[in-house]
Formats: C-alpha cells, structure tokens, sequence
C-alpha cells in the first residue's frame, strides 16, 4: 500500500513537473560555441511567442545555422541548414511591434521581409540599442518577443565568426555555428547552464538570470 502510494506520488511529481517545463518562457539554445538562454515574453507579445515556441517544440530549429552575423548590429538565424537551405515553415505570424518592448541590447525579435506581417521562424538578436528597427508611430517595426538573459558572451562571439567565405551569403561565418538543440528549461537549469560554462570557461559568462518584467 505504502509502495503503491510512494509510486502514485512521484508519478504526479513528474507529471507537474513536465507540465511546468511545458509552460516555461525560458528557451536553452545550445549552439556549438556554448549555450545562450531566451526569455519569451508572451503578455506582450502573444502570437509571435506562441508561433516562436511551436518551433522550438517541434525542434524545428535544431540543426539550423546562424547565417547573418553583422558585428555592432544582429546576429541572425532560425530558417537555414548548414548548406542554406531553408525550411519549409508554418503561415507567416502577424506583427506585434506595437507592444512597447525595443530593439535593444540582448533583446530578441522576429525577422521579417517588406511584409509586416511575413515573419515565420526566423529571428535575430540585437547586438546594440537598434532604435532604427522599432515600430514609429502607426508603422510596423520588428517585433520584439524576448531577451537574452543568460550567455549574452556566446552571442556576442558568434558575432565575431569570420566572414566572406561565401559570395552568395556575404555575412554568413564561414564555418557553420549551429543551433543543437532548442528546449525549454527552467530557473534551475539556467542556472546549471551558466555554472557549467562557468567551470569551462572561468570568465566568460558575465550573465545571470534577472528576472525580467516585460510590463515596464
């Protein structure tokens, strides 16, 4: 009876536990120059964290490549193999960039095409305060969903891959920087992320987790 019971309650221990893994807004990206960590922030933007976090599930972004770095401005991938080659995506997700949140440092968006409302998987992160790619007004920006908020340094290394390889994709690194795996984590895990970096790597992780309030 005891063991019965002991068994039942660690069932549903697991079970809320990946139940709350499953509703988490923190994103590990494990790349191969270290992992970074995405905060999603879905009050203000609603429909493109939905859209960006059925991607991740899906593990539509493993085995894609960072193919736009531009040093001082984004780094930017989500949407090629190693051999540019896109992924067939889901319909395009409507512009949210009249939410308040900027293009600034360490922030998170959705690339897009003229359309405003073209982005699919693609997104980009800011390397500097990109005021230029904010909503103005009435007129669309790049919507913004997240922030980096742990492993700001891997970003910002890739940034520093070199370039011009490839006459075709001018601002890809020359050797591919992949994405190998998309999940969800938590606090926690965040946590045994940087500690791990940490250990290998004695100086290079400046970030901690910050909570975050989306609403400010």
């Amino acid at each position: 009876m005891l063991k019965s019971l002991t068994g039942l309650l660690a069932g549903i221990s697991l079970l809320l536990s990946v139940n709350s893994m499953a509703e988490s807004n923190l994103i590990a990206m494990k790349t191969d120059l270290g992992t970074f960590v995405i905060e999603v922030y879905p009050k203000s933007a609603p429909a493109t964290v939905k859209n960006f976090l059925t991607y991740v599930d899906s593990k539509f972004y493993d085995g894609t490549i960072f193919h736009r770095v531009v040093p001082g401005f984004v780094v930017q991938g989500g949407g090629m193999t190693f051999d540019f080659t896109e992924k067939p995506t889901a319909d395009p997700v409507v512009n949210e960039s009249i939410n308040g949140l900027p293009n600034d440092y360490k922030s998170v968006a959705m690339a897009r095409q003229s359309d405003p409302d073209s982005a699919t998987a693609q997104f980009y992160i800011n390397l500097k305060n990109n005021t230029g790619l904010n909503a103005t007004g009435t007129k669309p920006g790049y919507t913004v969903f997240g922030k980096v908020v742990a492993g700001m340094d891997v970003i910002e290394k890739i940034s520093q891959e070199p370039r011009g390889m490839f006459k075709a994709h001018p601002e890809a690194p020359n050797y591919a920087v992949r994405v190998l795996s998309a999940t969800r984590t938590d606090s926690a895990g965040v946590q045994a992320i940087i500690n791990a970096q940490r250990a290998t790597k004695p100086s290079s992780i400046k970030d901690a987790l910050v909570p975050i309030d989306e609403n400010q």
